[in-house]
């Protein structure tokens, strides 16, 4: 049986990351990078297809732990009569090889631990060829090695199918475990071996305080905030900025459904929430890395704009299915890779647009081709946008013509307007303007429910849908105008338990997607909604939508993509960059004090590089 998935917390080095369940197994890691094959994938199989667990022999899962601070050092203790024991978790940010470290310190007594190493390289599948060198323990299969070091006494024999040994910690005594990647041609046990645990966990705990510090947030919900933007920051691939969606693939959004899919990858729909949210929260290299990835990913044929990338820009990440894993909790199919990158989708132009308007304002330096982009992306735009599409949520069912794909349209023509009178470009202003006004008359004729008092999810559909809570932030129609009001009146009929669904997906074939069965609630939907309360003159309702949420992180401060109130569980891909960025931003739009609710500021004069 699979631990919950909220039994998990997250370790990174800004180019991978582990989870690490309650029980002190990691039981998800790819190496080397966040989309590489995984070599630990017990989280969507069994233990057969790999984990790496440091715990008590007679211990299950651990009696308490915690991030050490404002860091991503993973802290878990184990008591019992015969003693106490802490292991920290860390992976030092990237300077060459993938490293985890795992510090096992006595507290009080004796201890005996044990370290069960099972290494399955390609996504769980494939067997290593496992043997003892004068560093400690060597896995090998294919292109991957893996070493395994222990700097105390602690032999670790093991063969292909496990390295497992216990040890004895007494109180006061630390003694490390070293794993490290690396090729398979390079015979050398990597540099990162012979580096002193307790030095690197010394330069991981500066270089995560040193960091945290920077932000400027300062309202009620700071913790919070700080364990998002914590989460966002480890979810970042440091060689080129982009932020992946969440480091996990085929957790189900429904328990043994289909509904499972690889969030390894870069979606353009992230982009302006997660630029926003850093902008606001101080922390500028950040945001220009990311609009530098956006920049470099959507340049090109805009007949070919993608609405999700690698994490280097790399547009094929073809769709395959695993047969030999189980699946979490039995959900099948587990997929590597998505589809959704030959989707087409309105609403990418809109996000890209809103984007680039926004790092304007903030003053980041833009590239010099930057009003070329610009103009390419909207020439396309207006040949296309009458098309219909597959919308926010990439629906695998048919395209439809869906009111948020257009609104993002109306975005895009209003942020390109924006930026030409910025920069003092205004030749296509009138053909623009023309379009921004065509598209907001017939979102308004065409997506409204006059008798919900709603804007649904597509034309002709009586269907709701949460992606219309945008309209206010959006700029689309302000908060005070009626029928943003009746909208997020509408919303409560997508409220379960207190949480929002993303539209009203039922029990059987839902229409506009072509998945079979339900799912949780959106933890973004549920931020939008307590958003919106707040600016249609309902604060108290917000905050109490708002505290709602944050109960439901895990004990150490992570949300998944959704939320089931009737089994009080997370579901979905876990954590979720979408999930963490909204709590951020809802935090700001709550905070009473001008600290925290400051706009990015005026708009600056617009530096070119």
């Amino acid at each position: 049986m699979n631990a919950p998935i909220e039994d998990y917390a997250l370790l990174s080095d800004l180019e991978t990351a582990a989870m690490v369940g309650r029980d002190g197994s990691i039981d998800w890691l790819c190496l080397p990078r966040f989309d590489s094959p995984a070599c630990f994938a017990a989280l969507v199989g069994t233990r057969d297809n790999g984990f790496w667990r440091v715990a008590p022999v007679a211990g299950r899962r651990c009696t308490r732990r915690a991030y050490r601070g404002d860091t991503l050092i993973l802290e878990s203790e184990w008591h019992s009569a015969a003693g106490a024991v802490r292991v920290i978790d860390f992976m030092p940010p990237r300077t060459q090889s993938p490293c985890v470290i795992r510090v096992v310190e006595g507290l009080r007594g004796s201890v005996t631990m044990r370290s069960d190493l099972r290494v399955r390289f390609h996504q769980g599948r494939v067997l290593p060829w496992v043997r003892a060198v004068e560093s400690g323990t060597l896995a090998v299969a294919g292109p991957d090695a893996v070493w395994l070091h222990a700097d105390g006494p602690v032999n670790m024999p093991g063969d292909e199918h496990d390295t497992v040994r216990d040890f004895v910690v007494p109180a006061g005594r630390r003694l490390a475990l070293t794993l490290v990647w690396s090729p398979s041609h390079l015979t050398e046990p990597p540099p990162q071996l012979s580096v002193p645990a307790e030095t690197a966990l010394k330069e991981t705990s500066d270089f995560w305080r040193r960091w945290s510090a920077q932000c400027r947030y300062e309202g009620p919900w700071r913790d919070a905030v700080m364990r998002s933007l914590i989460t966002l920051k480890a979810l970042t691939y440091a060689p080129t900025g982009g932020i992946i969606a969440a480091p996990t693939t085929s957790l189900p959004g429904r328990v043994g459904g289909e509904r499972n899919w690889d969030y390894r990858y870069c979606w353009l729909r992230d982009s302006t929430l997660t630029l926003s949210c850093l902008l606001r929260s101080g922390y500028r290299e950040e945001s220009t890395a990311w609009l530098d990835w956006l920049v470099r990913a959507v340049a090109g044929d805009p007949d070919h704009l993608q609405t999700v990338y690698g994490v280097e820009g790399q547009r094929l990440l073809t769709e395959t299915e695993a047969p030999w894993l189980t699946g979490y909790e039995d959900s099948r199919p587990v997929r590597f890779g998505n589809s959704a990158t030959s989707h087409f989708q309105l609403d990418v132009y809109g996000e890209v647009m809103d984007t680039l308007w926004l790092s304007l304002r903030a003053g980041i330096l833009m590239p010099a081709h930057l009003w070329d982009l610009v103009e390419v992306l909207m020439g396309h735009l207006e040949r296309h946008w009458r098309r219909p599409d597959q919308g926010l949520w990439q629906v695998r069912g048919p395209q439809r013509q869906f009111v948020h794909s257009k609104v993002m349209v109306w975005v895009a023509a209003d942020r390109a307007l924006r930026m030409g009178l910025l920069l003092g470009r205004n030749g296509s202003s009138d053909v623009w303007r023309a379009m921004r006004d065509e598209v907001h008359r017939e979102v308004c004729r065409k997506g409204w429910d006059a008798r919900q008092r709603s804007f649904v999810q597509s034309y002709g559909s009586s269907a709701l849908d949460a992606s219309a809570l945008l309209i206010p932030r959006l700029g689309f129609l302000p908060a005070t105008d009626e029928r943003v009001r009746g909208t997020v009146r509408a919303m409560r009929r997508l409220t379960h338990g207190g949480f929002v669904r993303r539209y009203d997906s039922g029990g059987a074939v839902h229409g506009p997607d072509g998945i079979r069965g339900s799912e949780g609630a959106f933890v973004s939907c549920s931020l939008w909604y307590a958003q919106c309360l707040a600016a249609t003159g309902h604060p108290q309702q917000a905050r109490a939508a708002f505290e709602r949420l944050l109960a439901v992180r895990n004990d150490v401060g992570l949300l998944a993509e959704q939320w089931d109130p009737d089994e009080g569980r997370q579901l979905g891909n876990a954590p979720t960059a979408f999930s963490h960025a909204a709590v951020v931003e809802t935090a700001f739009a709550l905070s009473p004090t001008p600290s925290a609710t400051r706009p990015h500021g005026p708009a600056t004069p617009v530096r070119r590089r």
